[in-house]
């Protein structure tokens, strides 16, 4: 019933070795597979509907080795503005240095993407719902945009989880998780992984390998077990995202409350065409700037202030001092993220309580 642990880094293969002889797949060495890699990979990819799976040893992992694997020198990427913040400081710091082009997407303009494409784009980078304003984007009409122009579409599908969304299913080519949030959900593994089609997987392959980017034994294990639960805790997220979100709404202490498709009626509606579900994520913005966000997270007492997100735990941060704190003023009020912007990851907790939590560390502000 439970797959054992592989705790090994090497393997004992016959004398002649060929796949072809031994009937398929022989392990050789951990950095290239595991036995537990395999099944969090082949779990992960029936989740999401793609062809292939792979896992990494972190979420940025899987983005490196996705474009890393597509791209080459004098090739453009064009990428929504809103990303994560490792995402943007990867394609706008590192890029450049091995000639590689990023065209970014405003927010504003991401229903005319088209705009952005040039000869040379061989990969569209979306984020939806975004990190941390939970804006939400048209993942068909990227991918129509996208193929129409010979590149690819990879989605970074963390915050929605397989149970909310399937990029894939819309129309994506790679479908990229931080398994170390809801998949992984109990706050105790960093992981990564990467869903699509075999013959694109198969050509990233080596670059994961030579980089090094492999998944522990355990760490694919522990993942596994927490699959298992998936459904059961983003569903109850889900249902404590919406309770807290309309609790918020009703703070005179609390200027924004963003969920996704709050925004816009058009987001809504896109929200309604590709989301099951409108995550546990809740982001706030409170009167009085970083220090009335410092009092806010100070006066919390069941949340727990903290960066990630995903767990069974409910989880509190600033983005400016956490996920995006690489970002320049200018970047961050281009992305629409203040310094009063608080990020909550809504865990399994019993609503009344966290609702109550939130609303006595809201006296502080």
């Amino acid at each position: 019933m439970i797959p054992p642990i592989y705790q090994t880094s090497t393997y004992h293969y016959p004398e002649a070795y060929s796949e072809a002889r031994h009937g398929g797949k022989v392990h050789l060495y951990s950095r290239v597979d595991n036995p537990n890699q395999t099944q969090a990979s082949e779990v992960i990819r029936r989740l999401e509907g793609g062809a292939a799976g792979r896992v990494f040893s972190s979420g940025m992992a899987a983005l490196s080795a996705a474009l890393l694997g597509t791209l080459k020198q004098g090739e453009e990427v064009v990428a929504s503005e809103e990303l994560y913040g490792n995402t943007v400081t990867l394609l706008r710091d590192e890029f450049p240095r091995f000639g590689l082009g990023v065209r970014w997407v405003p927010s504003e303009r991401s229903a005319h993407v088209e705009e952005y494409l040039s000869p040379r784009t061989r990969l569209l980078v979306l984020e939806t719902p975004t990190n941390p304003t939970l804006r939400v984007h048209d993942i068909a009409r990227w991918a129509k945009v996208a193929h129409g122009a010979g590149a690819h579409l990879l989605v970074d599908n963390t915050f929605a989880s397989p149970v909310n969304q399937n990029p894939i299913a819309l129309g994506a080519d790679l479908v990229m998780h931080s398994a170390t949030k809801s998949l992984g959900g109990h706050s105790d593994l960093i992981a990564g992984a990467l869903v699509g089609p075999t013959s694109l997987l198969e050509k990233l392959d080596p670059f994961a390998h030579t980089l090094g980017a492999a998944l522990d034994p355990l760490a694919a294990f522990l993942l596994i077990r927490g699959i298992k639960t998936l459904p059961l805790r983003v569903r109850r997220q889900n249902e404590n995202g919406r309770a807290v979100a309309e609790e918020l709404r009703r703070s005179p202490k609390v200027e924004r409350v963003l969920v996704p498709g709050s925004i816009s009626s058009e987001e809504e509606a896109i929200c309604a065409r590709q989301m099951r579900g409108r995550t546990g994520m809740v982001s706030l913005v409170v009167h009085g700037g970083r220090e009335g966000a410092h009092r806010f997270m100070g006066g919390l007492r069941l949340v727990h202030p903290a960066s990630s997100l995903g767990g069974v735990e409910s989880l509190a941060s600033m983005p400016v001092e956490t996920s995006h704190r690489s970002l320049s003023p200018e970047e961050l009020a281009r992305r629409g993220i203040s310094e009063g912007m608080v990020r909550l990851s809504l865990g399994i907790e019993d609503p009344s309580d966290l609702v109550a939590d939130l609303t006595q560390a809201l006296r502080g502000v």
